[in-house]
């Protein structure tokens, strides 16, 4: 017998973070097709790729395939493709390989680094964003304590050592972390554990416990978006932590090798980038308003305009807080991700049911950000912590929302370890054994080499471009002015 079965409707989600798959997951319960693009195969617990950069833990602890992850939902079908454009009016989503149909679309393909307008710092100060860039920034982390053991054990073999050396009496490394906000102060933070703790007794020609470790951030304040206390408090805990934290500093420029605030110059041959972020370019492609960084200017219900069946959620959306009474944007944080995600599944669900629309409301439960070992600061509305206490409540919150009982598990035990050994389980160099910037003692730079930002030599006259990395003779000094 012939049936009138009305096809469902199809909803396309573009991105699987915190809000992709969060409005998945709730939509699946709906009559409704899902197809869920994405170009990794994976969902990465962003708040801990700090830790795998930091050989913490390891990429699988903090990710899943995000099939496994719908593996329960037959009403939706995961795409291992690149979106490149819409054609909204015939409500189509463009992949590199195919053309989907979609009755609703949601957009939530989050943010990239910033470099406020100079990529060419990129290759130079990677940032964090992905399990690729953590791999990257572990590498050279860890590298850079090699090049340096290396190139002073070679330089033992070939010197003979005097009574006026005592070379391991100086900063054998320097790292750069530029940006104070949440993932800077937490690998700033850390970085400096894993000098003065992790590393110790294991090398013979470097102290590590001598490295130093350097964190510039343009604003007055580290964490910013915190209350002046905590903020105050924060900045004490990377000071015992042997962070030296700079506040009201701009990087003017970045070279291999060294960083420049204004005409000073400081050498370091390991420079991480943590100052800020741009929205997906796909929210550009949308024909919405957007703001300075990307961001989709959203409608209250997190559609754009003229478009109701098009929502943009996660870091790509731009829409005020209706809680905040100086009218400030909701922060790209994982909660707010999360809470659009269910707003947006049960708009949806209001549509099919053929209700009125809602408008998004966020609800704060809180910011927490680490700083090292028992070392924290949380903030929930007027309540404040600080040190261990507020550590412990940022520890239970992350594993809480964690995906998967194994992943949960596994970071446990290994946080357990670390914090009575002191121990990084992770400490692995893959890939290249070059670091950018790194210059041994006796090599000179290739002619004409340039890694500036404005084109110009690295090295003003009269500079001196060799690095601090705990030489025999080391450099005059790590910081050095230009010459007026």
């Amino acid at each position: 017998m012939p049936t009138n079965s009305k096809p469902r409707p199809r909803v396309v989600i573009v991105g699987a973070g915190f809000a992709g798959l969060t409005a998945a997951r709730r939509i699946a319960h709906l009559p409704v097709h899902v197809t869920v693009v994405d170009r990794k195969n994976h969902h990465t617990f962003q708040p801990l790729l700090y830790q795998v950069a930091t050989a913490g833990l390891s990429p699988g602890e903090i990710a899943a395939p995000i099939r496994w992850i719908l593996r329960a939902y037959s009403n939706i079908e995961v795409l291992l493709e690149e979106v490149v454009d819409f054609k909204l009016e015939q409500k189509k989503v463009i992949t590199k390989e195919q053309v989907l149909d979609y009755d609703f679309l949601i957009i939530a393909s989050g943010a990239t680094h910033a470099y406020f307008g100079h990529q060419e710092w990129e290759p130079l100060a990677p940032g964090l964003k992905t399990i690729e860039d953590a791999l990257e920034i572990r590498r050279r982390v860890l590298l850079a304590f090699e090049l340096a053991e290396r190139q002073n054990d070679r330089q033992n073999e070939h010197q003979n050592k005097t009574a006026n050396n005592d070379a391991q009496s100086e900063s054998p490394l320097q790292f750069v972390v530029i940006g104070g906000g949440p993932t800077g102060v937490e690998l700033a933070g850390t970085l400096a554990e894993i000098a003065r703790h992790a590393m110790n007794h294991e090398f013979r020609n470097i102290d590590p416990k001598q490295t130093r470790i350097l964190l510039i951030e343009g604003s007055p304040r580290v964490l910013g978006a915190y209350s002046e206390d905590l903020s105050r408090k924060a900045e004490a805990q990377l000071q015992r932590l042997g962070v030296e934290v700079r506040t009201s500093n701009v990087v003017t420029r970045i070279e291999p090798g060294a960083v420049w605030v204004g005409d000073e110059r400081i050498s370091a041959p390991v420079v991480l980038w943590a100052a800020g972020v741009a929205a997906s370019p796909l929210g550009r492609k949308l024909g919405a308003p957007v703001d300075r960084a990307g961001r989709v200017l959203v409608q209250p219900d997190l559609s754009i305009p003229g478009h109701p069946e098009i929502f943009v959620i996660g870091d790509l959306a731009a829409l005020v807080d209706r809680n905040d009474e100086n009218g400030k944007m909701l922060p790209g944080v994982a909660p707010v991700a999360i809470q659009q995600g269910d707003w947006v599944a049960e708009t949806i669900a209001r549509d099919l049911e053929h209700q009125p629309r809602r408008n998004f409301r966020y609800h704060d439960k809180g910011s927490l950000a680490t700083i090292g070992r028992a070392a924290a600061v949380a903030q929930f509305g007027k309540f404040e912590l600080s040190g261990y206490f507020a550590w412990l409540a940022w520890l239970f919150v992350h594993i809480l929302f964690l995906i998967g009982f194994r992943n949960r598990l596994l970071v446990m035990i290994q946080w357990a370890w670390s914090y009575l050994t002191y121990e990084r389980g992770a400490r692995l160099i893959t890939g290249s054994n070059e670091l950018p910037g790194w210059i041994a003692q006796g090599s000179q730079p290739a002619p004409g080499a340039d890694g500036g930002a404005t084109g110009v030599s690295p090295v003003p006259p009269g500079g001196d471009a060799r690095l601090s990395t705990g030489k025999l003779e080391p450099p005059p000094a790590a910081v050095t002015r230009s010459p007026r």
